[in-house]
C-alpha cells in the first residue's frame, strides 16, 4: 500500500485527543509522524486506565513514533528544536499561551522552520472572553448547542463517544491538509488555529441552518422522526436500526415485511407527513411486534423487502458482520506486550488498496533512542 504522505514529517506535541487525533490521522495517511511526549508521565491519557498504555491513548496514537523531552530543559529543547527543522508540520493542543511558556511557539518554530504548518488546537479560540476557559469534549458539545440533540430529554445525562474531540482532530487533519498543498506551489507556512467550539459549531451545521432558516430548534428527536428512523428491540434481547427516509417503496416494504400492510389505510400513516406526526404511534404499534421475532430473523426479512436496515451492533460484533469482513476493516498484528493489537483499518482506498499496513502504538519513549541517533547522523552528514 502507498503511502501517501510518506514524505511528511510531523511533530505533534499533543496530548488526550483533538491534537493525537490530528497527528493519528495524518500518520494514517502515511506522514512520519513523532510524538513528544514529556518524560516519565507522557501524555496523561496514557494512564486513564493503569500503567502508561491505556486503551484511550491507544485509539488515537497508533502509526506513530514516540520521543520523550522536556521542552524546559535546555538539551531536549535542542533537541526538539532539531525535530522541528526538518518538520513540515507541528500540532499542539495547549490552551492559548502555553505553548510560548514552552518554548514552542509559531515564533520560536519559525526562527528554525520558516515555512512550517502551525497547528494550534484550543477550546475556545486564541482570543476572546472564553479563551483561557478549560475545555474538554463534553464542554465543547454543549457550547456549540450539539449536547442537546443527544441528550435524553426525560432523563437528561451525557451520552454517547467524544464526538467533540474527534471531530476537532479530523477537522485540523483537514486543514493541515489544505495547509500543505497551498504550501507545494507557495512554499509558505500557514498558521491554523482551530477551537473545539468552532469545530463543532460547523459538525452541527444542520441544527443551524434549520434555526437560521425556518426558525426550528432542532432537538434529539427532530432528525430520527423526519427521517423515519426507528431502533426496535427483537425476541433475542439485540436490535434492529431502520431508516426509512422519504421515498414510499421503503414505507411499503416495511409493512410488507411485519405483515402490517393494513396501516397503509389507516389515516394516521397514509402519507409520509402523517407518518411523521404519528411516529410515536408507530413505535407503539411497532414495539411489540418486533419483539416477536429474532433479530436475523428481522434482517432477513426487511433485506427481502429492500427496507434500509441494520442490526444495531454492539463492538463485540460489528467487525464479524460479513460485509466488515469483507472489506477487512479490523486488522491485527503481534504486540510484544498485548499479544496481539487488533484495531480498525483507515477508511479509505488508493487505486483499490485499502492499507492494512498500520504499527501499534508506542510505548513511552520507544524511540527516543533511535530519533536521537537519527538526528546526529542528519548533522554529521
Amino acid at each position: 500500500m502507498v503511502k501517501i504522505l510518506k514524505d511528511i514529517r510531523v511533530v505533534e506535541l499533543g496530548t488526550y485527543i483533538t491534537g493525537p487525533a490530528a497527528g493519528m490521522h495524518l500518520a494514517d495517511l502515511g506522514a512520519e509522524v513523532i510524538k513528544v511526549e514529556r518524560p516519565e508521565t507522557g501524555d496523561p491519557f496514557r494512564a486513564f486506565k493503569g500503567g502508561l498504555y491505556s486503551p484511550h491513548f491507544q485509539t488515537y496514537n497508533r502509526n506513530k513514533r514516540s520521543i520523550a523531552l522536556n521542552t524546559k530543559d535546555p538539551d531536549d529543547l535542542a533537541v526538539f528544536m532539531d525535530l522541528i527543522k526538518d518538520a513540515d508540520v507541528f500540532i499542539q493542543n495547549f490552551r492559548p499561551g502555553v505553548a510560548e511558556k514552552l518554548g514552542v511557539g509559531e515564533d520560536d518554530l519559525r526562527k528554525v522552520a520558516p515555512n512550517i504548518v502551525y497547528c494550534a488546537i484550543s477550546g475556545f479560540g486564541q482570543s476572546g472572553p472564553s479563551r483561557d476557559r478549560p475545555a474538554y469534549d463534553t464542554v465543547a458539545q454543549a457550547a456549540s448547542g450539539y449536547l442537546r440533540l443527544l441528550t435524553p430529554p426525560d432523563n437528561p445525562r451525557v451520552i454517547g463517544p467524544a464526538i467533540a474531540d474527534a471531530v476537532t482532530g479530523q477537522y485540523a487533519a483537514l486543514a493541515c491538509l489544505a495547509a500543505l498543498l497551498e504550501r507545494a506551489t507557495s512554499g509558505k507556512g500557514r498558521r491554523i488555529d482551530i477551537s473545539m467550539l468552532e469545530a463543532m459549531s460547523h459538525f452541527n451545521l444542520d441544527s443551524f441552518t434549520h434555526f437560521y432558516s425556518e426558525g426550528e430548534v432542532m432537538g434529539p428527536l427532530s432528525r430520527p422522526v423526519v427521517s423515519q428512523s426507528y431502533t426496535f428491540e427483537c425476541s433475542d434481547g439485540k436490535w434492529i436500526a431502520i431508516h426509512m427516509s422519504s421515498p414510499t417503496k421503503f414505507w411499503t416494504g416495511f409493512l410488507e415485511a411485519t405483515g402490517q400492510t393494513e396501516l397503509a389505510k389507516d389515516p394516521r400513516f397514509a402519507e409520509r407527513l402523517d407518518r411523521i406526526d404519528h411516529q410515536d404511534d408507530l413505535i407503539d404499534i411497532f414495539t411489540p411486534i418486533f419483539r416477536t421475532k429474532t433479530r436475523d430473523d428481522w434482517c432477513a426479512l426487511m433485506l427481502e423487502h429492500e427496507v434500509p436496515h441494520a442490526p444495531a451492533y454492539d463492538a463485540d460484533e460489528a467487525l464479524e458482520d460479513p460485509q466488515a469482513q469483507h472489506l477487512g476493516l479490523k486488522v491485527s498484528m503481534p504486540h510484544e506486550g498485548l499479544g496481539t493489537y487488533t484495531t480498525v483499518r483507515a477508511p479509505y482506498s488508493f487505486d483499490g488498496a485499502p492499507d492494512r499496513d498500520i504499527a501499534p502504538p508506542p510505548y513511552l519513549d520507544e524511540h527516543g533512542a533511535a530519533i536521537r541517533e537519527e538526528l546526529k547522523s542528519r548533522q554529521a552528514g
